[in-house]
């Protein structure tokens, strides 16, 4: 099976921490990949299908991921303005 824009997603922008008591909420997970999908010049998928692909993906409740890559800066930058 190809993997598919979501499965790029989460391996490029996301990894776990299951240690941490941090987590991405549903707000922040969803700001990363239109974050990500800006970057790799990618149309995204609607909210939808990205809650459906993530609810066959991810453990339901706390899901232990963390950001990381250039999607994570951007989504923090895009975020909090003030910043720059």
């Amino acid at each position: 099976m190809a993997n598919s824009q979501f499965d790029h997603f989460l391996h490029e922008a996301t990894y776990s921490d299951q240690a941490s008591d941090s987590t991405l909420d549903r707000d922040r997970l969803y700001g990363l990949y239109t974050s990500w999908c800006v970057i790799n010049q990618q149309p995204p998928g609607g909210e939808t299908s990205f809650w459906a692909a993530m609810k066959a993906r991810l453990a339901p409740g706390r899901n232990g991921l963390r950001m990381k890559g250039p999607a994570a800066a951007d989504y923090i930058l895009a975020s909090y303005p003030r910043l720059v």
